[in-house]
């Protein structure tokens, strides 16, 4: 009888071939994460402008009007804040216990900023900028409302009907 040996380890040729499978894997569960995360991010903006809009309809209910800044604020460097601190003065902490930023705002790099704008008797509040949302694009019911008719491909909005054009 011969004595029969047997090898110890593996090839080459399956290593290569299980670390391309794991390669592989990885690669489609980080695309996979990064799609889950941006849409987190645009629940979590999408609720934010919510809740402006509430606050700002509860400040109306107790003042002649919304807020007036005099142009777009923002904590964002283009659009400097003209609300004493808050964006949109008399909401904090009154109406909103703190003033919501984006989950992915640059403000130096003016990116992904709230902004605010109002007359008095009508305002737009904008999700400005934000390279990474893709809940807003599209009208109607596909975007949730939020759709911005102005600045179609890079802005989230909720305003009063006479805002929305601005």
């Amino acid at each position: 009888m011969h004595a029969v040996h047997y090898r110890k380890g593996f090839t080459l040729i399956e290593l290569l071939v299980v670390i391309s499978i794991i390669g592989v894997l990885s690669s489609v569960v980080l695309a996979s994460l990064n799609t889950a995360r941006n849409k987190a991010n645009d629940a979590k903006r999408m609720g934010d402008i919510r809740s402006i809009q509430k606050a700002l309809e509860l400040y109306r209910n107790d003042h002649p009007g919304y807020p007036v800044v005099g142009g777009w604020s923002s904590r964002c460097s283009s659009w400097p804040d003209k609300g004493g601190g808050n964006v949109i003065p008399g909401l904090v902490p009154t109406y909103l216990p703190q003033m919501p930023d984006d989950p992915q705002m640059n403000v130096s790099g003016s990116l992904c900023c709230y902004l605010y704008y109002s007359n008095g008797t009508d305002y737009k509040i904008l999700a400005h900028n934000c390279p990474t949302s893709y809940a807003c694009y599209g009208s109607g019911e596909a975007s949730g409302g939020f759709y911005d008719p102005v600045r179609p491909t890079w802005s989230c909005q909720v305003s009063t009907s006479d805002g929305a054009s601005w």
